[in-house]
């Protein structure tokens, strides 16, 4: 399951802090009934098809916002609407990321952000609906999964997640939690082992 984020820049707009909810305590205790899901960055060069004019951002800064970012494929325009980044692979803004936002659009950075303008880190960076930003949870328990491999409880169960991000406002819902998993690395990236979703899944706060 994939969503746009609301990636936060100062110069662009301002974070809005996120509610604990859902009756979560913070004391250690387990949060159980969660659904856990995952977002990546999009790679264009695992994309094709027609190309399409991105207008936006030219930069963090955005002293204006409809610049022409360029031409690129309509499928990872899809993909970086969906997931809130993607790396560009070709012409002038090869190695940059598209990122987008649902408040903001499309503009430029240098690296893939979080809600508080941060950079997403794999295995580390998380989004929820209803967790304070900064919070740091465990997966400790991962439910009922969809696809998964053998060892892919065990590598999500051993990472320390920050909440940075958060949901598209209407998308997401409580007790869900969204965990970052980096770059996409092929074609067929989201039929690979940490594509997951846990159902049930059992989670706990580190302090």
């Amino acid at each position: 399951m994939r969503f746009g984020f609301g990636v936060v820049a100062a110069s662009l707009f301002a974070a809005s802090p996120l509610a604990v909810g859902c009756g979560l305590d913070t004391d250690g205790d387990e949060w159980d009934g969660w659904t856990v899901t995952v977002y990546y960055t999009a790679v264009e060069s695992y994309h094709f098809g027609p190309l399409e004019t991105v207008r936006g951002c030219g930069d963090l800064e955005c002293a204006d916002a409809d610049v022409e970012i360029g031409s690129l494929p309509k499928d990872f325009i899809d993909v970086v609407r969906d997931e809130g980044t993607g790396r560009i692979t070709s012409g002038g803004n090869a190695g940059q990321y598209l990122n987008w936002s649902y408040d903001v659009g499309f503009w430029l950075d240098t690296e893939p952000r979080d809600t508080r303008g941060e950079a997403l880190h794999p295995f580390e960076s998380a989004a929820a609906y209803d967790i304070e930003p900064g919070t740091r949870l465990r997966l400790t328990g991962c439910g009922s999964a969809g696809r998964e491999s053998d060892n892919a409880c065990d590598r999500f169960s051993t990472a320390i997640w920050t909440i940075g991000d958060e949901f598209t406002p209407g998308l997401g819902g409580p007790r869900h939690l969204d965990l970052y998993i980096g770059e996409e690395t092929s074609e067929s990236f989201t039929e690979g082992p940490y594509f997951v979703t846990f159902t049930d899944a059992t989670l706990e706060p580190v302090d």
